[in-house]
């Protein structure tokens, strides 16, 4: 086996674990810190694909700025001092879609493991950042749009799951 393998095995393997982390967490605080160890695993994979701006980029603006404004914010709203919410009875939907989803989820990683094609090494990519910046402001504009949209609907979430009535 080659040492980046192995590497890499151990880098999504310490992924994985914070993904479930997270997303297990009762506490808002420990699953902001899950989703940090989560960034700086994705990384150190951009530093495996030859790729060191993405990897800078990654920890600069993901682990340090994202991060660092959601953490204010639950500190701010005191979301660890609420009390625990019990399932509220028009919420109980939500459970069977996510166990459905993460269902066809793993279906799908399925069935991308076990078709030949799938496996094919990725093509060399150009990291420069000229390069990154010409592709992100023409051909992947809507993409970073509705990223930064979606970034501003859980700030608006989180506001509003921790405000008091």
């Amino acid at each position: 086996m080659q040492a980046e393998f192995i590497v890499f095995l151990a880098v999504a393997l310490v992924a994985i674990g914070a993904a479930i982390g997270m997303a297990l967490s009762r506490h808002a605080l420990y699953a902001a810190m899950f989703l940090v160890l989560n960034f700086a695993c994705v990384a150190v994979m951009y530093l495996l694909l030859n790729a060191p701006f993405l990897a800078v980029a990654q920890v600069t603006v993901y682990t340090g700025a994202i991060m660092v404004l959601f953490v204010f914010v639950i500190m701010l709203l005191g979301a660890e001092k609420l009390p625990a919410q019990e399932t509220r009875p028009e919420m109980r939907w939500q459970r069977p879609l996510a166990i459905g989803l993460g269902a066809f989820l793993l279906l799908q990683v399925g069935l991308a493991l076990a078709l030949p094609g799938m496996r094919a090494a990725p093509e060399p990519i150009d990291a420069s950042p000229l390069a990154i910046g010409m592709k992100l402001f023409t051909t992947y504009l809507f993409p970073f749009e509705v990223a930064s949209v979606l970034l501003l609907a859980a700030m608006v979430g989180a506001v509003t799951l921790t405000r008091k009535d």
